[in-house]
């Protein structure tokens, strides 16, 4: 019998919740909580065990956490590896996501995971994991369990893949010989003409090289009048206190923070630091206003070039981090900003 070993959460193990978030990796024999729903949609195949690693801890030291898992599973390396389903969850996603790689390529076994689109972990992994188009939430979970599982079945008694549209995951980029039984279809001159036909006469058509449209965000005018402006300061480069008290990531960033500047001149060495793991760091440690030029806006503030500066500086990670994650974070960003009146943003990178 074939054998499947699946990863959760901490949430879905039903160890807790927030506080439980930074649980280390640890493996149990059997199916532990919704894995019970993978088993029963397995045809011909045993869920031996369940590993569980906290999502906080999985982000903030992935690197520890998938060396332990991966050592976890040396002894019981199945024909199959599941994790999640993980919705739209975005800690959950990319912890899926990350450990299903490393399982494959560490193993050379197949990774299946299901995430809704919005989910950060699509845009990350979808060329290198299979990921199913899950829902949104846990109420989705026995549809897209059977949606997964349903391709696990075929997978693990050899029946064919049919592609990503027919099975129900997000498509990979790869492309595969397929012989038509009417040789004319064969060559692609021929498709390509039948397609011309059916565009030319306002018919349903459908490429075979999709090329998604990039998005395109407008430039915001100029400012008129700067000596009048509330000025924010929002940075990609990580600078954040010392403790970095919200935990951002150093790379694939899902969380932000929002930090008092007010009374302060300029941001100390010791007392700011960065955390991002894209550049080197030295010269943001020893001198953080590099990245967030707070002692330049306070002598703009001062010489009324400005009409002040917003009392908070928001800081994220930029390298690695998804355009929908970013795109998140700054719904979340922007009421503070209105709130306060501000009408420019000076956006530090690195």
């Amino acid at each position: 019998m074939k054998t499947v070993v699946c990863y959760i959460n901490q949430f879905f193990a039903g160890i807790g919740g927030e506080e439980k978030a930074y649980q280390e990796p640890y493996i149990q024999e059997g199916c532990v909580g919704p894995v019970q729903a993978i088993q029963a949609a397995l045809e011909d195949a045993q869920v031996t065990h369940t590993l569980v690693c906290g999502d906080n801890y999985m982000g903030s030291d992935t690197e520890k956490a998938v060396a332990r898992i991966l050592e976890l599973l040396e002894g019981h390396v199945p024909d199959l590896f599941i994790a999640g389903p993980a919705f739209q969850a975005g800690r959950y996603g990319l912890a899926c996501g990350t450990i299903c790689q490393a399982v494959q390529e560490k193993f050379s076994i197949p990774a299946l995971t299901s995430m809704h689109p919005e989910n950060p972990g699509v845009e990350m992994f979808r060329q290198k994991v299979i990921i199913f188009q899950g829902g949104k939430g846990a109420v989705k979970m026995r549809a897209d369990v059977q949606t997964m599982i349903r391709f696990a079945n075929k997978l693990l008694s050899g029946q064919p893949n049919e592609g990503a549209e027919a099975e129900g995951y997000f498509p990979r980029g790869c492309r595969h010989e397929k012989f038509l039984e009417d040789k004319r279809e064969n060559t692609a001159a021929y498709r390509g003409v039948q397609m011309l036909i059916r565009k030319m006469h306002g018919q349903p058509y459908r490429t075979e090289l999709a090329i998604p449209a990039p998005e395109q965000v407008p430039i915001a005018p100029a400012v008129s009048d700067l000596s009048h402006a509330v000025v924010a300061m929002v940075t990609s480069g990580g600078i954040v206190p010392s403790d970095n008290p919200d935990r951002i990531q150093s790379a694939s960033a899902t969380r932000w923070g929002r930090y008092d500047i007010s009374g302060m001149e300029r941001l100390e060495a010791g007392v700011f630091k960065t955390i991002h793991a894209g550049f080197d760091p030295t010269a943001a440690n020893a001198d953080p206003n590099v990245v967030v030029p707070l002692d330049a806006m306070r002598a703009y503030e001062k010489e009324g070039k400005i009409g002040r500066l917003h009392p908070y500086f928001y800081s994220t990670v930029g390298t690695g981090t998804t355009e929908a994650e970013a795109r998140r974070m700054a719904q979340e960003i922007i009421p503070h900003l209105v709130a306060d009146g501000v009408t420019a943003v000076i956006l530090g990178s690195t």
